[in-house]
């Protein structure tokens, strides 16, 4: 096998272009190019069909103009240029035809022809040109194609690989801060976001692991989590630019159960970036970093009756201690996070059906709720309501505001995850290329925010590329 590969002698014109050195070495450039192909490769780490084409198509392509014309390298670069063409405009297909004829000429001029039957064809003593004349017109149009082959290089670069989705994913990471009160469902609302793109493509940032002093300590009795001075704002804001810029960072993460900070572990960079926390839109260098800032804006009954649930069940809290807390931080709350929903792209708030259902809550019939959606941008809302009225079955109202810039969606309903899985098909088809595994849609109000997440990642995106 190995063999047959390096011992054909098609292979021995790779190492025909080189850059001498000292002594006897050399530097072969059609190994350098390809090698420098494969490198870029395994830094966009995740590609899709067009990506894989186009720089296959490349490296084809480049390597056919850096070695000496043969039938069988041009012949592995006409599907890829094929496709190139029916991907791009007119001139694509001028230049690939131009580029085709120029090469067919070329090598005809200095090819003798011979056919089953015995006849020979030489085109250029066909066309009487003289030996010496004909190298020359073989060497003019081989250089006319070598340049028109950089050209659509060039082209195939710009068009179909740095304006790929995938490949700019790969130069800068996406990035979802999200923000909201004590109890508002942070933490789950990132893990839902994670669900869709898999942990192998997101890395969370938590707001609550730059807390600067353990739960034991004093000074608690007299300063909240909720106040920025409690939390090391500044090594959150240089943590999420690091991971930004693709770099490592160490950090520390606190347990709940304990109230204490474990030991520094290293966090990678990912493509996805989602930054949660009290905080996370409070300082202008966080809301810089983001692509989609997202507060959460649970209704304030069922945000003390979460917590109280969570605080108690799964923090080791007492009832006491949880319910002295919401006096405590109801100032801090007002001054610090509320009003960070004026920097959101989009709110998010969960609000009951009826405000006095929590009267005779008993936890063991599911609460009824509604999904109130809020955003400054406007974004596709009535694909959206078509969807979710004729796929989910939901009923939907909208409220557009003067400018149209504000829209507001009330989305009321039970919904399953399926339902969701195939709304998202028709109002994100662009987004879910970027989903390389099923997404992990959950079912009510959870799923229809990953949905609306979805929807806006989706055209924060595009405003990205643009």
């Amino acid at each position: 096998g190995l063999q047959m590969l390096f011992g054909n002698p098609e292979m021995g014109k790779i190492y025909q272009l080189a850059v001498g050195l000292a002594g006897n070495t050399s530097i072969y450039v059609v190994p350098l190019i390809y090698l420098v192909i494969l490198y870029l490769v395994w830094r966009v780490r995740r590609l899709n069909f067009n990506l894989f084409q186009a720089t296959t198509g490349m490296a084809f392509l480049l390597i056919f103009l850096m070695v000496p014309s043969s039938p069988g390298w041009f012949l592995w670069c006409l599907p890829f240029l094929v496709l190139y063409q029916a991907m791009s405009g007119r001139i694509a297909i001028l230049l690939v035809g131009i580029f085709s004829g120029v090469y067919v000429l070329s090598t005809l001029l200095v090819t003798q022809l011979e056919f089953a039957n015995g006849r020979e064809f030489a085109l250029a003593a066909a066309l009487h040109v003289p030996g010496q004349w004909g190298n020359h017109a073989a060497s003019l149009l081989h250089t006319a194609m070598v340049a028109i082959g950089l050209i659509l290089s060039i082209r195939i670069w710009r068009e179909s690989i740095s304006r790929n989705d995938f490949f700019r994913l790969s130069r800068k990471p996406f990035i979802v801060g999200v923000a909201g009160d004590s109890g508002a469902g942070k933490g789950a609302f990132a893990d839902a976001i994670t669900g869709l793109f898999g942990e192998h493509s997101v890395v969370k940032l938590s707001g609550d692991d730059y807390h600067l002093w353990d739960r034991q300590k004093p000074i608690w009795q007299v300063m909240t989590h909720l106040n920025p001075m409690a939390n090391d704002l500044e090594k959150f804001c240089n943590d999420l630019v690091s991971l930004t810029d693709g770099k490592s960072i160490l950090s520390r993460h606190y347990d709940h159960k304990t109230g204490k900070m474990s030991k520094l572990a290293r966090i990678h960079s990912n493509d996805f970036i989602v930054a949660s926390g009290l905080h996370a839109l409070y300082l202008p260098a966080f809301r810089e970093c983001y692509n989609l800032k997202i507060y959460l804006d649970i209704d304030e009954g069922l945000r003390r009756h979460s917590k109280l649930k969570r605080d108690v069940h799964q923090r080791g809290h007492t009832v006491e201690q949880v319910l002295g807390s919401f006096e405590k931080r109801e100032p801090d709350s007002e001054r610090f996070i509320r009003p960070q929903s004026r920097h959101a792209d989009l709110i998010l708030s969960l609000q009951l059906i009826h405000p006095k259902m929590l009267e005779n809550f008993d936890d063991k019939d599911p609460l009824r709720l509604k999904l109130v959606v809020s955003t400054r941008n406007g974004f596709n809302e009535l694909s959206i309501r078509q969807v979710l009225v004729g796929v989910c079955g939901l009923h939907v109202d909208i409220v557009v505001g003067n400018d149209g810039a504000d829209v507001q969606l009330t989305i009321e309903g039970e919904v399953s995850a399926a339902d969701i899985s195939m709304a998202a098909e028709i109002l994100c088809p662009r987004a879910l290329e970027f989903l390389d595994i099923p997404p992990k849609w959950q079912d009510g109000m959870v799923g229809l925010m990953q949905l609306i997440t979805l929807s806006h990642i989706s055209q924060a995106l595009t405003k990205r590329f643009i």
